[in-house]
Formats: C-alpha cells, structure tokens, sequence
C-alpha cells in the first residue's frame, strides 16, 4: 500500500506539472523519470524506505505492462494507411529491427572491448533492447503539427511490430544466457524464434476472429470493452503460458483485428473501447516511466558513463543505416513508393526509444552477469532520446509539411 501511495503521489505531481513541460517542448514521459528520481532520492534522504526495488517488478512489467501496451497500439491502429504500407512497415519492424540489434550488438562488442564482463551475446542483447522504437512521444507531435498520415502509420507501425520482435528475441537469448549447458545452433535459434513468432500470431488471429463474432452477438455497448479484455487476457495466456509461443504478437494480431473489424461494424462502440485501452496505455506508460526514474541511481553515471556514450552512438549509427540504406533499397528492389526525402531525417531521429526498452531492461534477471552494464547502457539510450532527440523532432516535422 505505501508502494501504491508512492507511485500515485509521484503520478500526481507528474500530471501537474506537464503543462510546464508542454512549455519547454518536454515530453511528458521525460517529466516521469524526473518525478520518479527526484523523489526517490528525496525519500532516500530523509530516511525513508519504501521498499521500491525493480526486480520486484519483473512479471508485472513483462505480463502485465507491455501487453497492454502492444494491444492498445494494435486496437487503435489506422489499418487501411498500415496495410498499404504494410510492406515497408514489415521490414522495418523484423529484418531491419534484427539488423539494427546485430549492428548495435557489433559496434558495443568491440568498442567496448571487455568480452569477459560483456560478452558478445550480452551486446547482441542490448541491440534487441535499444532497437525497440517507441514514438508515443512523436505521434502526439505528428497530430498536433498535422503531419503526414504516411509518416505517422510507418513509425507508429514500425513501433508495434518491432516491439513484438523485440519481446522474442529478448526472451530467446535471455534463455540462452540462463542455460550455460545449452550449446548455440543458429538454425536451431532460427526455428525457434519463426515457430515462436508465427504461432503466436496464429492463437492471436484466432481470438481475435472470436472476438469479431462475439462483438456481433452483443447488443449494449458497455459490453464491448469487456469483451476485448477478455480477449486480450485469453489470447495471452493461452499462447504464453499453455502453448509457449509468443503472448505479445499472439495480442498484436488479436488487437489488430478486433480493432479493425470493430471500427468497420460499430465505430461509436469501437471508439469507445480504444479510449479504455488508450487510458490503461497510458497508465503503463507512466508507471513504467516512474519506475525507471526511482531505479536510476548515481553510479550508473559515474561507472558506466562511457559506455552509455558508446550505445547512444551505437543505436544512431545502426538506425541511419536502417533509414537511409536498408530501407530504400528494399523500397526499389521489391518497387514500393518510395519516400520522400524530408521523411527520412524524421525516420530517423523519431525513431525514439521507451517503454518496451525500459520494461526489457527492468526484467533482466540479476542471474545475467553484465545485466546492470546492459540496464546501464539502454537508460542512457532511452534518457538521450527523450531529453535530446524528443524536443528536436518538430523541426523535422515543419520541414517535411513545408514539403
């Protein structure tokens, strides 16, 4: 309960303030961490102990955070701009996300340079991590400044799919650094993450056909909310827990279609449902925020100061490679519209990092033994782009409407 008061406390003043950092072109999510951090370090100062650690919160952050995260953006998402655009989301979100994480993993193996403490899969794992883009920040800029529907659905498309990539892989290789027995074979690992991934997105086509059909047998309107929490809750645990496939794209594809198929039959009823998921969203979103600001301390700065420097650099370089090589090569090879030049710097420094990296890196288990230099490196990345990158975007977005 002392937990509870804390965190609403913080929550509180959060909200309170965000006007003045609306003022200062801060993201509200930058003025959690502060709240989070400032008053954990004023409850540590007079004394008090509030018990707050963030390992505690692990299966929260990993069952309960990020699936309401992912089926929120999945319900909500414009499905007629994402289908047409479906290819260049696509790679963006799977072969482009996975070359981002091996880039990033690369550039830290050897800059770092310490394959004792931080061995390569350690840095392949921060890659994952850091590759997660999160443009919530972004997107709320993208609607107030009218940009581009095109441009918003790729970053906010890329965002969702990536996520769900990021949850496998994360779980993949966490496996396979708890398991000093198992021998690595890649085409072994390969299997594994497709059966993962696939499957997953099966059980959830499946729930979410369910869904459509039950929506379509319910008259009150309140129903309609209930039923995709139920859903929701269903198609997690059943692929999860009973079949061990992925829970997250299991959501993504049921969010998706429920979503999709709710805006076409009853778009009143829908709206509403979108806006509860949109609250619980936006619940996770700052708690999660707030945690990472009570979970940073000092040392993480004057220790590891440097190889934070060294993932900041690490996840620009890869996601320029990813906009302004992979991206239009692919676009040309397989004949998709191509983007218009003003886009690409908006691909580019919109390609934030948040929530999911956060909770990815508050559910590292202390069984990993470079677990607090990757928990290191990926604040450092997530701080930049909300402090620095964040505040900077609207300059992108002028240009590409002046377009």
């Amino acid at each position: 309960m002392d937990i509870l008061i804390v965190f609403m406390a913080m929550l509180f003043i959060a909200i309170i303030i965000e006007p003045l950092a609306e003022k200062i072109n801060i993201p509200i999510t930058a003025v959690l961490v502060v709240v989070g951090f400032l008053g954990s370090e004023a409850l540590v100062y007079i004394g008090v102990d509030t018990g707050l650690r963030w390992y505690s919160f692990n299966d929260l952050v990993l069952h309960v955070f990020v699936p309401v995260l992912v089926f929120e953006s999945a319900y909500n998402m414009h499905e007629k701009v994402l289908l047409k655009n479906l290819g260049s989301v696509l790679f963006l979100a799977i072969p482009a996300m996975v070359i981002s994480a091996i880039i990033t993993g690369l550039l830290l193996y050897f800059v770092i340079d310490y394959p004792s403490a931080f061995p390569f899969i350690a840095a392949l794992l921060t890659g994952v991590i850091v590759s997660a883009t999160d443009p919530v920040a972004v997107v709320a800029l993208f609607n107030k400044l009218g940009a581009p529907e095109r441009l918003t659905v790729l970053l906010e498309g890329e965002s969702l799919f990536n996520d769900a990539t990021a949850v496998v892989l994360f779980t993949l290789i966490v496996s396979l650094m708890l398991d000093s027995d198992a021998n690595f074979d890649a085409f072994d690992s390969l299997w594994t993450f497709i059966k993962t991934f696939l499957g997953g997105g099966l059980v959830g086509a499946g729930f979410g056909m369910i869904g459509v059909g039950i929506n379509r047998k319910v008259s009150l309107p309140s129903n309609f909310p209930i039923v995709s929490i139920i859903v929701a809750t269903t198609t997690f645990y059943v692929a999860e827990s009973l079949l061990h496939l992925s829970g997250i794209v299991a959501l993504l594809c049921a969010g998706l279609i429920l979503g999709a198929n709710g805006l076409s039959d009853a778009p009143s009823k829908n709206r509403t449902t979108g806006e509860l998921w949109k609250v619980g969203a936006n619940i996770c979103n700052a708690l999660i925020f707030i945690l990472v600001g009570v979970t940073i301390n000092i040392d993480m700065f004057t220790s590891h100061w440097l190889a934070m420097l060294f993932g900041i650099g690490a996840a620009i370089v890869a996601r320029f490679f990813t906009i302004y090589m992979s991206l239009p090569l692919v676009m040309k090879m397989f004949k998709i519209e191509r983007l218009p030049e003003s886009y690409k710097p908006v691909l580019l420094w919109g390609g934030l990092r948040g929530a999911v990296s956060l909770a990815l890196a508050l559910s590292l288990p202390v069984d990993i033994e470079s677990w607090y230099t990757i928990q290191s490196i990926v604040y450092g990345v997530v701080l930049f782009t909300l402090f620095f990158q964040a505040p900077k975007i609207s300059v992108f977005i002028k240009k590409v409407n002046e377009n």
